[in-house]
C-alpha cells in the first residue's frame, strides 16, 4: 500500500499517512474521476471503512482529500453517528489531523498560508475555499478548463454535465449565469471549473 500512496502523495506525508490507514483499518480505493466529488467515506455493512479518493487530484490535493474522508470516520467513530457530517466535531478532527502536514517539507512554500487559513476553518470541500481552490489546481496537469472568473462576462461556457450558460455579473461572491436552453439563472462560484465555448 505504501507504494502505491507514494504515486498520489507528497513523499514526506507517504508514512504517516499509511500509519493512519492501517490504524483506522481503512480500506483505500483510488477511482476513475468523479465530477461532483474528489473522495466519499463509507462504513460498510460489515463494520469495515472504505474510502474512495480520485486518481486524477493533484498529489497536494489528494492528501487534503484523503485526510478529510478519515476525519469523516475518526469523528464518526470519537463523537458519534448522530452528528452532521461537516459539522463542528468533524471540522475539529479534521484540523487536528491535518495540523501535522502543514509545513514546508509536504507543502511548498506558496500554498502553506492559504492551507493555515483554510484550517482555522476547514469547509466541505476545498473547492469553496475559490484561493485555495485556484493555487491547488496550478499543480494539476494542463487541461483545458477555465475557472467562471476567467470567463468574460456574456461569455458561453459549459459544464460537465453538457449544460451551456451565459456568464452574467458577479454578485457578492458568486457569478450569475443564465441557461442558454432553460433561461433560468445559476448562481456559481468563481472557481468552478467550466469549459469556454464563446468568449
Amino acid at each position: 500500500m505504501s507504494d502505491v500512496l507514494k504515486k498520489y502523495l507528497p513523499s514526506h506525508s507517504v508514512i504517516p499517512v499509511f500509519k493512519m490507514i492501517e490504524e483506522n483499518r481503512v480500506h483505500l480505493k483510488i477511482v476513475n474521476e468523479r465530477v461532483t466529488r474528489h473522495g466519499d467515506y463509507r462504513r460498510m455493512t460489515d463494520g469495515t471503512h472504505q474510502i474512495t479518493v480520485n486518481a486524477n487530484l493533484n498529489k497536494y490535493r489528494f492528501l487534503i482529500t484523503l485526510v478529510h474522508e478519515i476525519a469523516h470516520l475518526v469523528a464518526f467513530e470519537h463523537f458519534g453517528r448522530r452528528i452532521k457530517p461537516h459539522g463542528y466535531e468533524w471540522k475539529i478532527t479534521f484540523r487536528n489531523i491535518m495540523l501535522p502536514f502543514i509545513r514546508p517539507e509536504i507543502f511548498p512554500n506558496d500554498l502553506l498560508p492559504l492551507i493555515a487559513n483554510h484550517f482555522k476553518n476547514p469547509k466541505a470541500s476545498s473547492d469553496t475555499d475559490a484561493r485555495l481552490s485556484v493555487a491547488l489546481k496550478n499543480f494539476d496537469s494542463e487541461n483545458d478548463k477555465n475557472y467562471i472568473f476567467e470567463i468574460p462576462q456574456g461569455g458561453v461556457f459549459r459544464i460537465y454535465n453538457g449544460k451551456v450558460f451565459k456568464r452574467g455579473q458577479k454578485l457578492r461572491k458568486r457569478y450569475e449565469c443564465l441557461e442558454m436552453a432553460t433561461g433560468k439563472v445559476y448562481l456559481f462560484q468563481p472557481n468552478a471549473e467550466v469549459e469556454l465555448v464563446a468568449g
